[in-house]
């Protein structure tokens, strides 16, 4: 039997975690989970972005990736998909716009596609013109006599001054709305963290849904973390969970 020339995924996943990068206030988000393949060339997808697999062989995909990150609310601190729970430090801070992020990808993968690793490098344009790094390794497997799929990663976030003064810098004019002392970042290390993913395949071979639990854990690097937006207002441990439900068919 073919595979389909198209794989369509559709979600919803309620996630529990910081209202803002660095906040130490809880709130709850409900993301739409919207995922498109084109054989193996093209994929869409929120927390992927939109790429393009130019290269795809003997464990190499290579290709140029774009991708949306949310605005910042000064109001409540969350994404335009808040539905509880947020926060009121970011007051005088002033509004982020939603960015895109434009650049390409590397991933080579081993021990017959267990084992991931993947760099990716984007430049920023609309809500911050920052360039950031990203680097990944992951493991996935099968629990032994069970359909349970799991998968954990380990990621660090690198990005340059542009970048970190957008989401942890305080100009003077913030200062004196926010009452926080002015400061100005560098470039360096945003965050390190890992990420467990355990998956529950619903239905015949999995195809008609599944059950997605997820967590992840990211520390602050001290490039942000001496900001005092995160030493006064936040905290540079970060810890998400979520539990998400998608439905994906072809065509």
């Amino acid at each position: 039997m073919r595979p389909p020339v198209w794989s369509i995924g559709i979600g919803i996943a309620p996630v529990v975690g910081p209202a803002w990068q660095g906040s130490r206030d809880t709130a709850l988000s409900i993301f739409p989970d919207l995922r498109l393949n084109y054989r193996d060339a093209v994929f869409f997808s929120i927390p992927e972005g939109l790429g393009w697999n130019a290269l795809n062989r003997h464990g190499w995909k290579i290709g140029p990736l774009a991708k949306i990150r949310f605005g910042r609310q000064e109001d409540t601190g969350g994404s335009p998909f808040l539905i509880s729970g947020g926060s009121t430090a970011l007051r005088g801070m002033g509004d982020v716009n939603a960015a895109g992020e434009f650049g390409g990808f590397a991933q080579k993968s081993l021990a017959a596609g267990k084992l991931r690793l993947r760099a990716e490098l984007r430049q920023g344009a609309g809500g911050h013109s920052g360039v950031i790094a990203e680097t990944s390794v992951g493991w996935n497997d099968r629990k032994p006599d069970t359909s349970l799929l799991w998968n954990l990663s380990l990621r660090a976030v690198w990005a340059d001054s542009e970048y970190s003064n957008t989401y942890f810098g305080v100009t003077a004019a913030q200062s004196r709305a926010a009452g926080l002392p002015a400061f100005r970042t560098s470039s360096g290390l945003m965050s390190a963290g890992a990420n467990a993913t355990l998956i529950k395949p619903l239905g015949r071979m999995g195809s008609k849904g599944g059950l997605t639990l997820f967590t992840s854990y990211d520390r602050l690097g001290d490039t942000v973390a001496v900001s005092p937006l995160i030493r006064q207002r936040g905290d540079r441990n970060q810890l998400t969970v979520g539990l998400g439900y998608g439905f994906r068919f072809g065509l």
